[in-house]
C-alpha cells in the first residue's frame, strides 16, 4: 500500500503517468497487458469524472490491484499520482470494490520498535527456518499459497474524503515451478469466485522472465544462499525501485517470504541477509491479519511513514504474516491516515506443493 494518495496538478498526473508506462513491466507475470489496459481505461475514466464532476452511477472508481508489494513494486506509487485511492460511488450502506465489501479503517496500537537483539532474533529466525524442511517443486507441480488480507485506503464519495478498508478475505495462489502457468482467486481483484489465469505467454503472446519482482520457484532455486551474495543481487536488481535502496531491499525479501516458497537453504539465507541492512528493527507486539500474536522483525519507510513488519510466531519463529502500520503523520488528505492504521495485513495460512492448478492440499492427499 502506499499512504502518498494526495491530488497532483495535471504535469504531475502525466508525469505520474509516464511513470506507470516505465514501472509497466513489473506487473504479475502473464498478467501484463491485461492489466495495463485495465488500468489506463480505469484512468481514463477517472480524469472524465474530474472534468464531469461526478462518477457514474454505481461505478467505484478505486483501482482493483493485487497486493502492490510483491507484485506491483512500485506502480502503486504511480497510480497513486492518477487517481485518488479508494474514490467510490456515493449511496448507502457499503461499497463493494473488487468483491470486498468496504468497512471502517483498520487500525493498531503502534509497538515500540528497538534497534536491540536485532541481530540475535534474525539468527534464531534463520536457523529455525533451516530446520524446516521445504519440498522441492518439481516439473508439473505447483506452489500453492493460501491466505488472509485486508487493507485500509483513502475513499472518496462526493467530494468528501475518509478511510475504509477491504474486509478479511482469502487469497488463493497456484504458480509452477517455472513460472509459466498460475492462477488466482482474490476477490480484491477479481469479482469472479473462479479467479483468473496467471499463465503464459500473456494477451500478446510474450513470456516474460522471471525475476525478483515476480519470481518463479526455478528462479529461485538458482539464487545465490551466501547471504553476503544474496544481498547485493537484491540492491542491484532492485536498483531504482522504491522510497529508498534499503527499504525496498527490505520489501523485496519480505515478498518473498508471503508469496513465493524458496528453497529451504535459500530460505534460510533470506533472513541472515535481512540482518544486514541498515535501519532493521525489532517490534515485540504485533498481530497478523487473523489476530495471532508475535514478534515483528520491521522497518521504517521514512518517505511514507509506514513501517513494514515481518510477523513471527515468538517461540517457534515460524513465519505467519505481515502488515503495514502508519507510524509517523501525514499532511493534507493523507493526514486521514493517522499513525497507527494498518494499511495493510496478511496472514499466510497454507504453503504447500499440489500436482494441479485450483488444487488444495486436503484434495492432493
Amino acid at each position: 500500500m502506499n499512504a502518498n494518495t494526495s491530488r497532483q496538478s495535471p504535469a504531475e498526473r502525466e508525469e505520474s503517468a509516464q511513470l506507470f508506462a516505465r514501472t509497466a513491466r513489473d506487473l504479475p507475470t502473464g498478467r501484463h497487458q491485461f492489466h495495463k489496459e485495465r488500468l489506463m481505461a480505469q484512468i481514463h475514466e477517472a480524469r472524465q469524472e474530474e472534468r464531469t464532476g461526478a462518477a457514474a452511477p454505481g461505478k467505484a472508481r478505486r483501482l482493483r490491484l493485487p497486493r502492490p508489494a510483491i507484485t506491483l513494486p512500485a506502480l502503486a506509487a504511480a497510480l497513486a499520482g492518477v487517481v485518488v485511492a479508494g474514490v467510490a460511488s456515493s449511496g448507502g450502506g457499503g461499497v463493494r470494490d473488487g468483491g470486498v465489501a468496504t468497512g471502517p479503517a483498520l487500525t493498531t496500537t503502534v509497538g515500540v520498535a528497538t534497534t536491540k537483539g536485532v541481530p540475535q532474533l534474525l539468527d534464531q529466525i534463520s536457523l529455525a527456518a533451516a530446520d524446516v524442511t521445504h519440498p522441492t517443486v518439481k516439473p508439473g507441480q505447483y506452489v500453492y499459497i493460501e491466505s488472509k488480507s485486508a487493507d485500509t485506503f483513502l475513499k472518496t464519495v462526493d467530494d468528501k474524503t475518509s478511510l475504509a478498508s477491504h474486509t478479511l478475505h482469502t487469497r488463493q495462489l497456484w504458480k509452477s515451478s517455472d513460472g509459466t502457468k498460475g492462477w488466482l482467486i482474490d476477490p480484491a481483484v477479481n469479482d469472479s469466485p473462479e479467479g483468473e489465469t496467471l499463465s503464459l505467454p500473456d494477451e500478446l503472446g510474450n513470456t516474460p522472465t522471471a525475476h525478483l519482482g515476480a519470481p518463479s520457484y526455478d528462479y529461485l532455486a538458482k539464487l545465490p544462499t551466501d547471504p553476503d551474495k544474496l544481498l547485493t543481487k537484491i540492491y542491484t536488481e532492485t536498483k531504482g525501485k522504491g522510497n529508498s535502496p534499503d527499504q525496498e531491499a527490505f520489501t523485496t525479501i519480505g515478498d518473498l517470504l508471503i508469496e513465493s516458497y524458496p528453497p529451504a537453504e535459500l530460505y534460510s539465507a533470506l533472513f541472515k541477509a535481512a540482518a544486514k541492512i541498515p535501519g532493521v528493527v525489532v517490534v515485540n507486539d504485533a498481530v497478523d491479519a487473523v489476530g495471532r500474536s508475535g514478534v515483528a522483525v520491521a522497518r521504517l519507510d521514512e518517505t511514507s511513514g509506514q513501517r513494514e513488519e515481518w510477523i513471527f510466531d515468538a517461540k517457534s519463529h515460524v513465519f505467519l504474516g505481515d502488515r503495514s502500520v502508519q507510524v509517523k503523520p501525514l499532511s493534507g488528505t493523507d493526514a486521514l491516515i493517522k499513525p497507527g492504521t494498518v494499511t495493510y495485513t496478511s496472514a499466510v495460512l497454507n504453503r504447500a506443493v499440489v500436482n494441479g492448478i485450483k488444487q488444495t492440499p486436503s484434495q492432493a492427499g
